[in-house]
């Protein structure tokens, strides 16, 4: 072996555990409640997302689950008012998850083939060729527009 004592693997019987830790970490995140800069943090609503497979009309059914700032259970109308009021009470509905056994909302899935039809339409006319591995992340585009609060996370550029 060349180069000596600094390409050699260190022994961990000799490694000092209090040696290698700090005391503080200042980019850690403080959970103390009566620390000012909590103050700084925005709570917002979140949702659970759970999509099952409809066999009547064929198609991905999206179930969602809310919770309040504070990690409490949405109720429906708290729920209605994150959806748009177009599809409100009538494309989202209020039902019993099939698998969680809890009162979620869920958007009816009736129109999703017709409408997914129409986009992948869209992007053949345009010259382009949609792949059967973009179905899923075409569909969640399609779903900004039922839910226009609940933020995606869009790591593929889908062409239109």
């Amino acid at each position: 072996m060349a180069g000596g004592d600094e390409d050699e693997i260190p022994d961990m019987e000799e490694f000092e555990a209090d040696d290698n830790l700090e005391d503080e970490d200042p980019s850690a995140l403080v959970t103390n409640d009566d620390d000012r800069d909590s103050d700084l943090i925005l709570k917002t609503r979140t949702y659970d997302i759970s999509i099952t497979y409809d066999k009547y009309y064929q198609t991905p059914k999206v179930w969602l689950f809310g919770y309040d700032e504070n990690g409490n259970g949405l109720t429906p109308k708290q729920v209605f008012m994150d959806i748009s009021q177009d599809h409100a009470q009538k494309t989202v509905t209020i039902d019993t998850h099939p698998h969680m056994q809890t009162s979620c909302a869920y958007i009816h899935p009736c129109k999703h083939s017709a409408v997914m039809k129409k986009i992948i339409l869209r992007q053949s006319e345009c010259g382009k060729e949609p792949r059967v591995d973009q179905y899923l992340f075409l569909f969640l585009k399609f779903l900004s527009a039922v839910i226009p609060t609940i933020e995606y996370d869009y790591t593929m550029e889908v062409e239109s």
